[in-house]
């Protein structure tokens, strides 16, 4: 029966899934309003990094990230969606925050992949790679 080891493999994933997704749902949800204030903040953290997203209006800035982090969380919520396709979704976004991590001057202890105390929010953010990896390998293991 081909259905069994399908149900087990979504059974394994749901927790992840869910919490993940749902964090992704709260932090879009956080962003969706965002005050001008709170948009340049984000925008102007993101620009250190990654200097063409402070091209753009940070409103929209702030409207592109809630967007973009609903549609990580639907790619995570809805069991519709391969473990494959989640993982991608999950694991690209959390590259770019590693990469906020890694590059913004004063995340790291001198010489040190070691957080300071400013850096452990982007630097938690390695439990999203680990994840959207392991969602990678079990949707390409579930298609042999």
């Amino acid at each position: 029966m081909t259905s069994g080891p399908a149900w087990h493999s979504a059974a394994r994933q749901l927790p992840l899934r869910l919490t993940v997704g749902t964090f992704f749902v709260n932090s879009a949800l956080s962003k969706r309003g965002a005050d001008e204030a709170t948009a340049e903040k984000l925008q102007q953290f993101a620009a250190i990094t990654y200097p063409f997203l402070g091209k753009h209006d940070a409103q929209k800035f702030a409207r592109l990230l809630s967007a973009g982090e609903f549609a990580i969380a639907a790619t995570l919520l809805l069991p519709v969606i391969p473990a494959a396709v989640a993982g991608v979704a999950l694991t690209a976004f959390s590259v770019g925050t590693l990469g906020l991590y890694l590059r913004t001057p004063g995340m790291r202890q001198e010489g040190s992949l070691r957080p300071t105390e400013q850096g452990v929010p982007l630097a938690k953010d390695v439990w999203m790679l680990g994840i959207g990896v392991s969602l990678i390998a079990e949707g390409m293991n579930d298609h042999r």
